[in-house]
């Protein structure tokens, strides 16, 4: 329990102290202006806001602290220690010039197998060099961290999905962007030669049953050494596209892959106890292991079946404002419209006349994402029933072509053809 309250004492000091309270701020400052971009097109797009920037700001801020201290707990729990020189601060350097190459690099997968892969050079050509990483620590702290993303995916990642839309086999499909970031106070442990004073920096005595991994290199370090915690501030990002799949279902499956690769790597990261072998096995899954998981991703989106598209069917729903008469009345989000006012609708432009021209209540019949086909009767609110629809056609001269999580030319080009 002692073991637990000291960790916790050191997430917490990451998120009072000044210096570190200084980092959370600003975090939550670029959080705030991106969700605030964020809200602004789903006020174009579906009509109102369905998510405020500061509840997805105070979302991200709050689970990353929740999911930082859960993090903490577990690297404690499991004993994973870093050497005061093992260069372990570096791995955030790396992965912030990773992302330069490509966004997906900022994981710790690709970074953690640089610098893994340079200790383990340096220690068997006896070369002189500051980076002196423990594997077995590193890969399991990898391993952790994304069995932490996992649970923040599934639980959040939804919030603050943007509508988008593509060409697939010459149809215009509708579907969702996901860009959500997590602010992360982590707490470790770190083995100095002489005890640091006050503060999350005291020592500690540490349980008869600890360390769980990694246990004789472990106890040989804090024979000569004492251990402290130190906290200091990450940042997990989730970013994907789905055309096949509902909002929900798709975090939770991303997530759910995540967090068996989280599991993988920190069983895997064991090998590397076995010597330089087994490092280099660890070394190398870690980022292959990565790319199969996105690899999977994408052959899943790639062979699932579009959900928001439109055809001789009826028009779909891509997306439903939560305060409009649509959403009132049970309509949402996958559902496909096949009749108004008892005519087969054939465009979404027959919804936009019926819905402009009504001055009493309509009638839409539904098909449901489940098959079943429901009537329901709405009264349009100034000319709007609150919801977006997947379009049979578009204009070229409306297309907006821009990059993927451009949000600002995303709002420009929306402005300039309002």
């Amino acid at each position: 329990m002692e073991l637990i309250l000291y960790t916790l004492r050191s997430v917490a000091y990451a998120i009072v102290d000044p210096a570190h309270l200084i980092i959370l701020v600003i975090l939550g400052i670029m959080f705030y202006m991106k969700n605030r971009r964020v809200s602004i097109m789903q006020k174009m797009t579906v009509g109102e806001s369905l998510n405020s920037p500061l509840e997805l700001t105070l979302s991200q801020l709050v689970l990353g602290i929740v999911a930082g201290a859960i993090g903490s707990i577990i690297l404690s729990s499991l004993g994973i220690v870093f050497n005061q020189n093992s260069g372990i601060e570096l791995i955030f350097m790396v992965s912030l010039f990773l992302v330069f190459i490509k966004k997906r690099f900022v994981c710790f997968s690709y970074s953690g197998a640089i610098l893994g892969l340079i200790s383990v050079i340096t220690n068997a050509t006896g070369t002189q060099s500051y980076l002196n990483i423990n594997v077995v620590s590193l890969m399991t702290f990898i391993g952790v961290l994304h069995i932490v993303e996992a649970f923040l995916v599934m639980v959040d990642g939804n919030r603050g999905a943007v509508p988008v839309f593509s060409t697939k086999d010459g149809k215009i499909v509708g579907g969702f962007s996901f860009n959500r970031y997590w602010a992360m106070p982590i707490a470790i442990f770190i083995a100095i030669t002489t005890q640091m004073a006050g503060g999350a920096s005291s020592a500690m005595v540490t349980p008869a049953w600890w360390p769980i991994i990694n246990k004789s290199e472990t106890l040989t370090l804090l024979a000569k050494t004492v251990i402290t915690c130190v906290p200091l501030y990450g940042m997990i990002g989730y970013n994907a596209v789905t055309f096949t799949k509902l909002k929900r279902k798709k975090t939770l499956h991303s997530g759910m892959l995540i967090l068996i690769y989280g599991i993988t790597l920190a069983i895997v990261a064991q090998a590397a106890t076995f010597g330089i072998i087994g490092q280099l096995i660890v070394i190398i899954y870690a980022p292959l292991a990565h790319e199969l998981m996105l690899k999977i991703q994408k052959k899943s989106e790639d062979n699932g079946k579009f959900i928001y598209v439109s055809d001789e069917v009826g028009v779909a729903v891509l997306e439903v404002a939560p305060s409009s008469p649509a959403f009132s009345a049970g309509i949402r989000t996958g559902d496909k419209i096949l009749e108004i006012n008892n005519k087969k609708v054939l465009s979404e432009v027959d919804i936009f006349h019926t819905v402009k021209d009504s001055t009493i209540d309509i009638t839409i019949k539904i098909k449901k994402f489940s098959g079943e086909i429901i009537d329901y009767v709405i009264k349009p609110k100034n000319k709007r029933v609150g919801i977006l629809l997947v379009p049979k056609m578009i204009r070229k001269e409306d297309a907006l072509g821009v990059e993927n999580d451009d949000f600002k030319k995303i709002l420009d080009e929306m402005k300039k053809k309002k």
